[in-house]
């Protein structure tokens, strides 16, 4: 055997080989690309929600007794706060496909609020099923919620 064909006996191999590894190697990095998307749109729907519950907790009327009372315009400014970034509800929003719909305020137990919201993640990779827990393309729900006490 001369030199020559062992060599590329041995390009095959690392060929066949790189094939091999390839597949598992971009799994990885696109799972790690996917899942820190969705921790980066998590956190940025809990940043905003805290936001909101500043917001409406210096904003809602506390009775005496401990009852929170919170006006509907306080409520439409608080969902705008948490959707686009400002209480006027312009712009852009913040995540993609965020509402302030998707926002809910209510005063919680005795003197305090809580503003929530359910956000609809959309992957970057809906055709990899290993993403999506076994449902190809579909949304998953991001919920989060903030309460604090009211001012």
């Amino acid at each position: 055997m001369t030199r020559t064909s062992t060599n590329n006996r041995q390009r095959g191999v690392a060929i066949i080989e790189f094939a091999i590894v390839l597949p598992i190697l971009l799994m990885l990095v696109m799972g790690t690309a996917e899942f820190g998307r969705a921790f980066l749109q998590y956190n940025a729907l809990t940043k905003s929600l805290r936001d909101g519950g500043r917001y409406v907790a210096a904003k809602a009327v506390k009775g005496s007794t401990g009852v929170v009372l919170i006006n509907a315009n306080v409520r439409t400014e608080t969902s705008n706060l948490v959707a686009y970034g400002n209480v006027a509800g312009t712009g852009t929003a913040l995540l993609p496909g965020l509402a302030p719909a998707n926002v809910t305020v209510a005063a919680g137990a005795p003197g305090s609020v809580v503003v929530s919201a359910n956000y609809a993640y959309l992957p970057i990779f809906p055709w990899l099923p290993l993403f999506q827990f076994g449902s190809l393309g579909t949304a998953h729900t991001l919920s989060a919620a903030v309460t604090m006490r009211a001012l």
